[in-house]
């Protein structure tokens, strides 16, 4: 299991110097994209961490398929504000749409009696796999040097988006013969995209495996490009 998680951790640092070297050079060819948003809630997988409004931004610098950038929110009521940095690559064969992307999760500022979580402490690796409006996403916990998280978790989503509609159906795993309250834990989501900028999305989890309520949640998100 060590030598497995050095070996993803060296590709992901491998991959974002990969993205950064197709960038660098060539920066008449990367595009460059920053946005900020609010939305009414912090909705992460089927769950509303926050509750309360939720700041967000990002920004995001591509090339021939090769991505890395920086998402922030004012994060949740535990682990307090959340800075995530990503690095990937995506592209497409005919209606196949395929990727791969690493995420370290990061907290500076958490609740009392809990430490920082700082890059590398808690990372995922993120594939995914579709076809035309379908896409498959597995989330899986391959560092977890933190008191907070587990390597033995992963997570999975299917979903078909069209122009305006989409619909997500979410899991939570333990994976590893690992055994905890999440497991199993499963959501929908319901999303309408008004326009480019203004979204609304109702949650409703499916199965909570005695976790937590069958709980609504319906999640207003407002995102305006930095031009």
């Amino acid at each position: 299991m060590k030598k497995m998680k050095q070996k993803f951790l060296a590709s992901a640092i491998a991959l974002s110097a990969l993205a950064s070297t197709a960038v660098i050079p060539a920066a008449n060819a990367a595009e460059v994209s920053a946005s900020v948003g609010a939305s009414n809630m912090y909705y992460w997988r089927g769950f509303d961490l926050l509750g309360g409004a939720a700041l967000i931004g990002d920004v995001n610098v591509s090339s021939n398929g090769f991505f890395a950038g920086l998402w922030a929110s004012s994060g949740d009521e535990v682990l307090g504000s959340e800075y995530d940095i990503y690095a990937g690559y995506s592209g497409e064969a005919g209606d196949f749409s395929y990727g791969v992307s690493f995420v370290s999760y990061n907290y500076a500022n958490p609740s009392a009696g809990i430490e920082p979580v700082s890059p590398g402490d808690y990372v995922e690796v993120v594939p995914f796999l579709g076809y035309g409006p379908f896409k498959v996403t597995y989330y899986d916990a391959i560092n977890a040097d933190h008191d907070s998280f587990s390597e033995d978790y992963s997570y999975v989503t299917a979903e078909l988006n069209f122009d305006k509609f989409g619909i997500k159906y979410g899991q939570h795993m333990l994976k590893d013969g690992g055994s905890g309250s999440m497991d199993g834990v499963a959501h929908i989501d319901l999303t309408y995209k008004f326009n480019d900028k203004l979204s609304f999305t109702l949650g409703q989890i499916v199965d909570d495996n005695d976790f937590a309520n069958d709980e609504t949640n319906f999640v207003v998100t407002l995102s305006l490009p930095i031009e």
